[in-house]
């Protein structure tokens, strides 16, 4: 999972490691996020003896990544050439990473945990545990995560022991946790102003995000609301 420890690869060889109804492979590395916390998948292609295979959907199952091709032909021991489509994957490491601004905003000013989210490429969103919402209040918010954003703050990804994970404040902001079962959390750090475990990928730098728009918001049940952004095109 090359993704992990560099989510800017956009290309990598591999061999086939096993196909399943002519369209699922597993291979033995993949740059191909799949889709999960949120995050959509990558797509983009696998390319053998000059053949293409369009990647269509990127799953985890069993710990391994399967990438569902739209087509039959590759077969295991075959050596491909993958390529990401970057612009998605770029777009959705900003919106990933911007989303870790929102919610550290709305979390310092309302002590709010996250209930769900979803990325887009267009539009994405964070839902958050809070009673009540003051809409006048998105305009503040905005402005706090524009604010953060502007200082061009490094991102970095740290891989802990549970427990000293656990020590960090506020490392968890997803109002269900984290299963007792995971002993080691992947932190992202954003300068000195942000921790939380996450898995998934994120710029090297707030200056990569632009401008967040706030786009809307709704109330989605009891103590349950949901806060609509946008991206600025770099």
């Amino acid at each position: 999972m090359l993704y992990d420890s560099d989510p800017y690869g956009r290309e990598f060889d591999a061999s086939v490691e096993s196909v399943k109804d002519g369209k699922y492979v597993v291979l033995s590395d993949t740059c191909f996020y799949p889709q999960g916390g949120g995050q959509p998948c990558d797509t983009g292609v696998l390319v053998k003896d000059g053949v293409e295979y369009p990647v269509v959907f990127v799953g985890k199952f069993d710990g391994k990544v399967s990438h569902e091709v739209s087509q039959p032909g590759l077969s295991v021991g075959d050596i491909v050439h993958g390529v990401l489509d970057w612009n998605r994957r770029h777009t959705l490491m900003r919106m990933h990473t911007a989303a870790h601004i929102l919610s550290a905003v709305v979390h310092a000013e309302t002590g709010a945990e996250i209930t769900g989210n979803q990325l887009g490429v267009d539009t994405s969103r964070v839902d958050f545990s809070l009673e009540s919402f003051d809409r006048e209040k998105m305009v503040e918010y905005e402005a706090k995560a524009n604010e953060l954003i502007g200082r061009a703050l490094p991102v970095r990804v740290e891989v802990l022991p549970r427990l000293e994970a656990e020590a960090i404040p506020s490392v968890f902001r997803l109002a269900k946790g984290f299963p007792a079962e995971i002993t080691v959390i992947r932190v992202v750090r954003v300068g000195s102003v942000d921790a939380q475990a996450c898995g998934g990928t994120h710029v090297r730098n707030l200056s990569e995000i632009g401008k967040l728009k706030l786009a809307g918001a709704e109330n989605k049940g009891k103590s349950n609301r949901r806060i609509y952004y946008s991206l600025e095109p770099l």
